[in-house]
């Protein structure tokens, strides 16, 4: 391979949109300009909350990137839902600073997809490499990669940097006309369980599915304080801006769906949606009235009304939750990668993640076994 050089921006927002877009592609809305952007143009992902933007990218013969890591120099582990905080402890414990470190990710976003934003497929090497370089060159403990697709793991793998697993509960279409079509898939038990959460959600309510002009400031403001209550109670502060909200309405409010719940036209309740290529994203929700099974609905059930509507492959509902599973969402596998220089640490690393994918393969296939879908789908 020629020599390559490659180069590190002061954030996202310093590249032309359409530039970043042209490696990014448009499948996944989480790794465009429009979003990554909004995140530090509202001050949420910035050097001040921890989150310093440090994007890497090769440029081609004429000035433009032709591959870019989305990056940052992260002085903590908030808002990466792959969790290392026992690795800080012992790197510390051992007289060393873990922080910062290199975060190669979407801050606050557990959503699978392209890490390597790529224009020319054959790039992946080297643009690993320069983020191993700035490890090296800045003296940091490590570099990590988190939530990455499928396709670009191998990449990685060849790289040499540690594979680490754990698994989320995903929604597929299985060319379904309509609810009750998803709904006849199911076990009985299940169906009746699932018709009996919904009629009890529902009642009294109205839903709205808005989506690019439709959604105003007054919902923004509606779903952040709805947001603000979840963050508060999982988070101790909500790791969002309110102006990170208007941002994402007026640059990509396309690619959004703010589903609201309605009681006597006051909002009590909403889920934040992405829309990607053949996907559904769920985000975030938020309520300030407690109604059964209602968080079931806003973030389960009206998901995958959307998604068959429009005829989406399959709703991704965020990290976690065993309790998606009775709901037609089923167990996945996620992956990351990790980058830790010293011979050491790297040992006791890898140990510990032999084990750990050893554990979610084995929690997969179980779970698996608890598939709420009749047999044969």
């Amino acid at each position: 391979m020629t020599d390559v050089v490659a180069r590190m921006a002061g954030g996202v927002a310093a590249f032309d949109a359409a530039e970043w877009d042209a490696c990014a592609g448009d499948d996944n809305p989480f790794v465009s300009h429009a979003f990554l952007s909004a995140l530090e143009d509202s001050g949420s992902a910035v050097a001040q909350a921890g989150w310093q933007p440090v994007p890497i990218a090769i440029d081609g013969p004429d000035g433009a990137p032709v591959a870019i890591l989305p990056a940052y120099a992260k002085s903590h582990s908030q808002g990466e839902y792959v969790f290392d905080h026992g690795w800080a402890d012992a790197w510390e414990r051992a007289g060393r600073s873990y922080y910062p470190k290199l975060q190669i990710a979407v801050p606050f976003s557990p959503v699978p997809g392209p890490r390597l934003l790529l224009r020319d497929p054959n790039l992946a090497p080297a643009l690993i490499a320069a983020a191993e370089a700035v490890v090296e060159q800045n003296d940091l403990s490590s570099a990590h990669a988190t939530f990455i697709e499928g396709d670009q793991l191998r990449f990685f793998e060849a790289a040499g940097w540690l594979i680490r697993a754990d698994r989320q509960f995903h929604w597929y279409n299985r060319d379904y006309t309509d609810f009750d079509g998803f709904l006849d898939a199911l076990s009985s038990r299940k169906r009746k369980a699932i018709r009996k959460e919904r009629a009890a959600a529902q009642e009294g309510l109205e839903f709205l599915h808005l989506t690019g002009d439709a959604i105003e400031e007054k919902h923004w403001s509606a779903f952040w304080r709805f947001y603000q209550d979840t963050g508060s109670r999982k988070w101790g502060r909500p790791y969002l801006k309110r102006k990170f909200f208007s941002l994402l309405g007026q640059r990509m409010g396309d690619k959004v769906i703010l589903m609201l719940a309605l009681r006597d036209g006051v909002p009590i309740a909403g889920a934040l949606n992405l829309v990607g290529s053949d996907t559904l994203y769920g985000r975030y929700w938020g309520c300030t009235e407690e109604v059964p099974f209602l968080h079931f609905e806003l973030c389960y059930y009206q998901a995958i009304d959307a998604a068959i509507a429009r005829g989406l492959a399959r709703v991704e509902a965020g990290a976690q939750g065993e309790h998606k599973l009775a709901r037609g969402y089923l167990p996945v596998p996620t992956f990351s990668a990790h980058h830790i220089p010293d011979p050491g640490f790297r040992r006791a690393v890898a140990d510990y993640l032999e084990q750990e994918r050893r554990m979610i393969a084995s929690n997969i296939a179980v779970l698996a076994e608890e598939s709420p879908y009749k047999k044969g789908f």
